[in-house]
């Protein structure tokens, strides 16, 4: 079976529409890479060090990847994972012919599409992983990765990426983003995020020594609320000391919650002690997101909230296996009143940025549109995670932007750690929109220059605009 990239893939079925969206996605094919949310190691463009194996770059650390064969009855040891407990793991090679045994799997996925275009665009593949090809596509791999092509830093530069957001703890000293922003053979920019749930919310385990470690940089005692704050917002000044220009939110309810500093004080001394309830825990919480959103109009960092996970669902194989092994699962999300305490205090501060994401596709018309159409701080987020998907895109499109139209969105986040993957994710998020866009301006819903503004914006003004670059 040869593996073939239709060059209308995604674009309609209509002739004279798909005309359309074949012109306006050639407006944009070519045009840098803005990621302003994503999850590359920036280590692995400071060392540029080759790629190890075919299963280490698209499998062992791709939860799209090896959800679907853990569904089918693989093991994760199988995949390269290795258990806690110890045992043996496969080799990359016996890794590789398990995928290209499941290759059916990933027909109609995201994961298949994005992974086509891969093999297709870097590699020259034609032809379709099996367990009859399995051997033969691995040494192409290979072969390749042992070349200074495939060195990060080169497909940095071959991917034509401008800008790539990371994702840091707060307490990272930043050390790889600097002598990476220090290099003068480094032309691209590598941002650090700031990504502080850990540091917000009593119940994650390790919670109280992370306190300590910001109270013992900022030279506050662990027990001062006030100190925590300080050190917070002092952690945060350091990020946008160097370059960060986000604060990412990873929730599991966009909970906002208004509370005296007293009660906050209380209710902080309390979690130290490791004494609160459950629903102490996500009112201290959501009390935290509130005060971000407070340091973001103070200290200009894009609010990003990406809600609506419910993390390490299968406790067996967090035991064995650790988080980030597929399976992370969403859950039903509100927005309208548990964000209302930080609308009413910030919603139409100026310069304030809040970037609403959800996994929750009823969300997007019920709430997250509306939100964004009144309230001048808001916009909508990208499809992110399970919903990055093109049907889905297109269904997000639809959803949103009779409500909030085009210029209240965000821009398209690819939101990965698959490195190879992000220009396939790009030019899905081109094609999708180039395609939604014909549509409109066949039903005459907008006109031709209309469109070819918008395709642009969508890719380069909105994203520079929404993150602030």
């Amino acid at each position: 079976m040869t593996l073939h990239l239709d060059p209308d893939r995604l674009f309609p079925v209509d002739p004279a529409t798909r005309d359309v969206a074949r012109g306006l996605y050639q407006r944009v094919a070519e045009l840098p890479i803005i990621s302003p949310h994503g999850h590359v190691d920036p280590r692995l463009l400071l060392d540029d060090e080759p790629f190890v194996d075919a299963a280490e770059l698209f499998i062992r650390f791709d939860h799209y990847v090896t959800r679907l064969m853990h569904a089918a009855g693989v093991p994760l040891t199988d995949l390269g994972i290795p258990s806690r407990t110890g045992g043996a793991v496969a080799a990359p090679r016996d890794v590789w012919r398990t995928f290209c045994a499941h290759w059916h799997l990933y027909a109609g996925t995201a994961s298949g599409y994005w992974l086509q275009h891969e093999f297709a665009t870097l590699f020259g593949i034609n032809v379709q992983p099996s367990p009859s090809t399995a051997d033969a596509l691995f040494d192409v791999i290979q072969a390749a990765l042992a070349t200074d092509a495939f060195r990060p830093r080169a497909l940095f530069s071959q991917f034509n990426i401008e800008v790539m957001a990371t994702t840091d703890d707060p307490m990272d000293d930043l050390a790889a983003h600097s002598a990476l922003a220090a290099d003068p053979l480094f032309a691209g920019r590598v941002l650090p995020t700031f990504r502080p749930d850990a540091y917000l919310n009593p119940a994650t385990p390790g919670w109280a020594d992370r306190v300590a470690n910001l109270a013992e940089w900022n030279g506050s005692a662990t027990s001062s609320y006030a100190g925590y704050i300080e050190a917070l917002a002092g952690r945060r000044r350091y990020f946008v000391e160097h370059g960060a220009v986000s604060a990412d939110h990873g929730v599991l309810q966009p909970l906002t919650v208004d509370l005296t500093e007293s009660e906050a004080s209380a209710l902080f001394a309390r979690a130290l002690t490791g004494s609160l309830t459950a629903e102490e825990n996500k009112v201290f919480a959501g009390r935290m997101l509130l005060e971000s959103a407070r340091m973001s109009v103070d200290d200009g960092l894009v609010m990003t909230v990406h809600p609506g996970v419910f993390r390490n669902h299968s406790s067996e194989t967090f035991d064995e296996f650790g988080p980030d092994t597929g399976h992370d699962i969403p859950v039903a999300t509100t927005y309208v009143d548990p964000l209302r305490p930080l609308l009413e205090k910030y919603g139409n501060k100026p310069d304030f940025h809040l970037v609403l994401f959800s996994v929750d596709e009823t969300s997007y018309s019920r709430e997250i549109a509306p939100l964004a159409g009144f309230y001048s701080s808001v916009y909508v987020g990208a499809p992110w995670w399970f919903l990055d998907a093109p049907d889905a895109v297109l269904r997000f499109r639809s959803a949103v932007t009779e409500t909030a139209g085009f210029y209240r969105s965000s821009g398209f986040i690819d939101d990965t750690r698959a490195f190879l993957s992000i220009p396939a994710r790009h030019d899905m998020s081109r094609r999708l929109d180039a395609a939604f866009l014909a549509r409109l301006v066949r039903e005459g819903r907008i006109d031709s220059a209309a469109a070819d503004r918008i395709i642009v914006d969508l890719v380069d003004i909105l994203p520079r605009t929404v993150f602030k670059l």
